[in-house]
């Protein structure tokens, strides 16, 4: 095993591994529908918005949005890397909301997601099961509800020596 403990700082030089935490959030988007409110009146596309009345975005509409990703139904990390291999940030990126509502524990969930999945690599090799191949993995996107799951997997996560 590692005796190497990464730190949130060491994303800045993990450019791939980033790049696949942020296609993960990306391509899976749990709470797609986080209803909100108008806090003012409002005119949206030809619409009427009255102040306090309820909206519902939809974020999965900008996180697969084919005018913003090369390939948005297919996971693919390449969307946050540029061709140098640098990490790149994009605007369309919207997994925890925007604006004055965003998710509160945004900067803690970043953190927790880089350091649990390296932690998770350094630890584990994934692999299928015994009689299972990659290719028997169901990557397709999930149906869009309230929240997104994917398909359930089977997985075998082997110690590292």
């Amino acid at each position: 095993r590692l005796s190497f403990q990464a730190t949130y700082e060491d994303r800045k030089n993990m450019p791939f591994t980033n790049a696949v935490i942020h296609e993960v959030q990306r391509f899976i988007t749990l709470l797609p529908h986080v209803p909100r409110c108008t806090s003012v009146d409002t005119h949206f596309r030809g619409y009427f918005l009255p102040k306090g009345i309820t909206v519902i975005p939809s974020l999965t509409s900008v996180l697969l949005d084919k005018t913003q990703w090369e390939t948005p139904h297919e996971f693919n990390p390449n969307h946050f890397l540029d061709a140098d291999g640098k990490f790149v940030k994009k605007e369309a990126f919207l997994p925890f909301s925007t604006g004055r509502r965003n998710c509160i524990g945004e900067t803690l969930a970043k953190m927790e997601l880089f350091l649990f999945f390296v932690g998770l690599l350094q630890t584990f090799t994934f692999q299928p099961p015994p009689g299972l191949t990659e290719a028997d993995l169901d990557l397709a996107v999930p149906q869009t509800t309230f929240t997104l799951r994917p398909q359930p997997q089977s997985a075998c996560a082997v110690l590292c020596e």
